[in-house]
């Protein structure tokens, strides 16, 4: 049985404490993808932009992002994944043989190279080699969640207390 674990609200209010209205929705995504632009420009990144994982949900949650998870199909299963996101696997098997695939089925499940697609991994490294791939191979609006969804090693060399999607305590099930 899958168990969801999710924040105690999606919702966000404006400082006033109303609703967002759909078009300050849009301005804020995309004022966020803006952001990760400049990040990825910043640091000298060969891919579109670089998201934070509240950034990243908040993309995916207003309609603008597709979050695609590169990971194992055995990590997402065993480790958890983020509901609704789609899989395609930037590495298979134990050995974490690159997928000869990657690109051809990102195109196809993220509907098109112009996409905006959002890649999320681990820690965040994984996904940002998939990002670059598929910025070379010409996907115009490519991503790459930092942290990933289990966030950095800690001083005792285990994940899950330094950053990442589960971390920031985002929406995500577990088999």
């Amino acid at each position: 049985m899958s168990q969801l674990h999710s924040p105690v609200s999606t919702t966000q209010a404006g400082p006033s404490g109303h609703q967002l209205r759909a078009t300050d929705a849009v301005s804020a995504s995309e004022e966020l993808l803006e952001i990760a632009r400049l990040r990825a420009a910043d640091s000298g990144l060969a891919y579109t932009g670089a998201l934070y994982p509240l950034e990243a949900w908040s993309l995916v949650e207003a309609g603008v992002a597709t979050l695609v998870d590169v990971r194992t199909a055995e990590e997402r299963k065993f480790v958890g994944q983020v509901p609704g996101s789609l899989h395609v696997a930037w590495q298979t098997g134990t050995a974490l043989i690159k997928n000869p695939r990657f690109l051809r089925e990102l195109e196809n499940k993220a509907g098109g190279k112009d996409s905006v697609v959002v890649l999320l991994c681990r820690s965040g490294k994984r996904s940002a080699a998939a990002a670059e791939a598929a910025a070379k191979a010409g996907f115009t609006q490519v991503y790459n969640v930092l942290e990933g969804f289990e966030g950095d090693l800690d001083s005792q060399n285990q994940r899950g207390d330094v950053g990442g999607w589960r971390y920031w305590n985002l929406p995500w099930q577990q088999d």
